[in-house]
């Protein structure tokens, strides 16, 4: 019989930037993305982008959020990113135009292989393609493509891609119906 082994663990061969980046991002983001205090968007859009994030246009970032590491982060325009979401990226995290991520909002890019003794380090890149919205509590899992403006609703864990223009709900999100909008947009 064997039995996990912690001990064991190495995780040496993956690499998430360098110690310096890592512990100067620590100190700014703790004074600028999770505090309370609500400082302008325009502010944190201009910190990730020193720190090497891909940020567009218009990109509304609420207090209390959790990036791991922006340099592994590309967020296109105008979206929004709700309080305490955390973007766990140990993998690229790659997020379209108009998106939506709601408080809570979980992007979980690690895992381990628990089928291994010594509890091996497992990561997929996650995509959030144009028009996706992700619930607020709602949970996207390593590897996982959000297609074009689907949704994972509330609470709900996306562990599978979820399929462009379609609601998603559960644990494991299972596809519930079509996403339809009432009206033709403005422009």
């Amino acid at each position: 019989m064997f039995s996990t082994r912690l001990d064991q663990f190495d995780n040496s061969d993956y690499h998430s930037g360098s110690w310096f980046a890592r512990v100067l991002w620590m100190i700014v983001s703790g004074m600028f993305f999770q505090t309370l205090f609500p400082w302008p968007s325009s502010l944190k859009r201009l910190w990730l982008r020193v720190f090497g994030a891909k940020v567009g246009r218009g990109v509304v970032i609420k207090p209390r959020i959790t990036i791991k590491y922006p340099w592994k982060l590309t967020v296109g325009d105008y979206c929004w990113i709700g309080e305490n979401v955390w973007i766990d990226n140990l993998g690229q995290v790659a997020i379209g135009n108009h998106c939506c991520l709601s408080q809570g909002a979980l992007l979980l890019c690690g895992n381990h292989n628990y089928k291994k003794t010594t509890f091996d380090l497992m990561v997929g890149d996650i995509t959030l393609e144009d028009g996706v919205w992700i619930g607020a509590r709602a949970s996207v899992g390593p590897g996982v493509n959000c297609k074009s403006h689907s949704v994972l609703t509330m609470g709900s864990t996306a562990t599978q891609n979820l399929e462009a223009w379609m609601i998603h709900q559960g644990n494991p999100a299972q596809l519930k119906m079509n996403r339809q909008f009432d009206s033709k947009p403005d422009n």
